[in-house]
């Protein structure tokens, strides 16, 4: 059972918050919402540790899916950076401040961009193009990011200050319109870099808040050196360009790490 401690201690962590949440909140659906995704992200972990070559793509989809179908869609909430400064301008700690928080804030300091490589909609369908591996170096064009993040902050903002009326339905629609736009730019960025994660690196916001707590990341792929060869796999393998032979937290593109583990498992001699 020792190599299963990680999915459970991570099963737990989701519990915690779950059921903290719950009774804080006076709210059950957060205690079936954060159980739920934590015993997928378990799930995923357990398959992965038996060697299942699925075991991420089933995380993602479970995931990816749930928040994008049931949540945004069904359930009305945008999930989407413009959902996250909603709530933060009505001052409600609800929906989409709740998983920022927790996913994109302050969890990256527990999983770092884990939730780029296993929950994101959006990577979700990218990952199913044929650029899994980027055949160019990385592009001096991760500044686009900051631009998108401080356009949704601009649009959210100038319909509180316009007094709009009817945002939720309007943040229901941007929700709706934003996903199809950040799909067809990905799927653009994709064929035109040969890159499946193009938009993860020059265009998606929500990276503006990981990349900064994700630099004290606990969880990160490390580099045994007596083993490490320098074969250079890793590098050639990795779909965000980072360095993992580094151990530094300062190593190459250390915070655009998404956990995938194509670095572990390509490695002919078990470096990492």
């Amino acid at each position: 059972m020792k190599k299963y401690i990680l999915p459970i201690l991570m099963l737990a962590v989701f519990e915690a918050v779950a059921i903290t949440l719950w009774l804080t909140k006076n709210n059950i659906f957060y205690l079936f919402n954060f159980s739920y995704i934590g015993g997928a992200i378990a799930l995923g972990m357990v398959l992965y540790i038996r060697k299942n070559q699925h075991a991420r793509r089933v995380v993602q989809l479970l995931v990816g899916l749930y928040m994008l179908i049931y949540l945004g869609l069904i359930c009305g909430e945008n999930m989407q950076i413009e959902g996250f400064w909603y709530y933060l301008f009505t001052g409600v700690f609800e929906a989409a401040t709740i998983h920022y928080a927790v996913a994109k804030i302050f969890g990256p300091v527990l999983f770092g961009r884990g939730w780029c490589g296993y929950a994101c909609w959006t990577a979700m369908v990218l990952d199913f193009l044929p650029y899994k591996v980027p055949a160019q170096p990385r592009k001096k064009l991760g500044w686009i990011r900051y631009v998108t993040f401080a356009l949704s902050l601009i649009f959210v903002g100038a319909l509180f200050l316009a007094h709009v009326g009817n945002i939720e339905r309007i943040m229901f629609w941007a929700f709706i319109i934003g996903n199809a736009l950040y799909y067809l730019a990905g799927i653009i960025l994709a064929f035109a870099f040969k890159d499946n994660r193009a938009f993860c690196k020059y265009i998606c916001p929500i990276t503006v808040f990981l990349k900064p707590m994700s630099y004290f990341a606990v969880l990160r792929v490390k580099c045994d050196k007596e083993k490490c060869v320098s074969c250079g796999k890793c590098r050639k393998v990795c779909p965000m360009n980072v360095d993992v032979t580094d151990n530094s937290r300062k190593r190459e593109n250390g915070t655009e790490c998404i956990l995938c583990m194509e670095c572990v498992k390509n490695c002919p001699k078990g470096a990492l």
